[in-house]
């Protein structure tokens, strides 16, 4: 199969923050566009620009080529893909399957085994980047699956992103992308602390920010929400729910292997004080909040 605009007919499901501009990226394209969304208001906006919509995952799988979602949570991609009326069981012969939800690895091993015995090709993808990363197709992209599926989907992947990897066999992109949200969840408290801690000693923080997201001390998180934390911006990026869904994820997949990750264990715990103070759907940045009133 070659996989080339208006020769291929793409599915998205999962049009959210970051889905939304993604799709829009594969539209642009040309690649024949068709979504599902819970309601069609949801999809609008592709709909306006000739994107299909669709009231089922089951009737977008039947119609697509190549299928890719991006939803919530991994009993979110277990339902569409393993359900009764889900892709695997709806997909026609030889379609490719890519979930870029950040799930679990377990459960992307799974699914690329029930693909195989439907004649399927399942890929697991997760990113990178957040809602900047996706309106711009700056995506970092983290494959896993068969190594040939991957070089047959690439110039997908090239419209949504710019460091694509193919990490190794099917859960080896989720595992990566667990290695990416451990990383993030240490780096979050570092910015935010260090942040608080120059609002705290008088300091402007935008100056500060200047001096130190060039040195050692720079990250994407510094960098991008950074800004975001001095402004009082805590629009989601990225949500908070999900990120301690990742970090479920995360700790859960370490626990399995004996490892321990203490710092993911204490980020993890901090955002779920945050959930319970009704954060769930403000952007990771809110952490800092954490440190310049709750913590007093």
């Amino acid at each position: 199969m070659i996989v080339s605009p208006k020769q291929t007919t793409v599915g998205f499901i999962g049009t959210g923050v970051m889905g939304k501009s993604m799709a829009g990226h594969l539209q642009k394209a040309g690649y024949p566009l068709h979504v599902y969304t819970r309601t069609a208001a949801k999809a609008e906006e592709l709909i306006k620009q000739g994107t299909t919509w669709h009231e089922s995952p089951a009737s977008l799988a039947a119609a697509c080529e190549v299928i890719i979602t991006m939803v919530g949570y991994p009993k979110d991609v277990e339902e569409i893909y393993l359900g009764e009326n889900g892709i695997i069981a709806n997909a026609p012969s030889g379609a490719y399957l890519i979930d870029m939800t950040t799930s679990s690895p377990q459960l992307a091993a799974r699914i690329h085994e029930e693909a195989l015995k439907s004649g399927l090709h399942a890929l697991d993808a997760p990113v990178s980047g957040g809602d900047i990363g996706a309106k711009n197709a700056k995506l970092s992209i983290m494959v896993g699956g068969e190594k040939a599926d991957y070089e047959t989907v690439s110039p997908i992947f090239g419209l949504m992103g710019e460091n694509i990897v193919y990490q190794g066999s099917a859960g080896a992109g989720q595992h990566t992308k667990m290695c990416n949200q451990i990383a993030i969840a240490s780096n979050m408290m570092g910015v935010c602390e260090a942040l608080a801690y120059a609002k705290t000693s008088g300091l402007d923080p935008e100056t500060v920010l200047k001096s130190i997201e060039t040195g050692a001390a720079g990250s994407w998180s510094l960098s991008n929400l950074g800004p975001r934390m001095i402004a009082g911006d805590y629009e989601p990026g990225f949500f908070v729910k999900h990120f301690i869904k990742d970090m479920g994820i995360a700790l859960s997949s370490a626990e399995e292997m004996g490892l321990q990750t203490p710092g993911l264990a204490l980020a993890k715990s901090l955002y779920e004080e945050l959930s319970d103070l009704g954060y769930d759907d403000k952007g990771t940045q809110i952490l800092y909040q954490y440190y310049m009133k709750f913590s007093n």
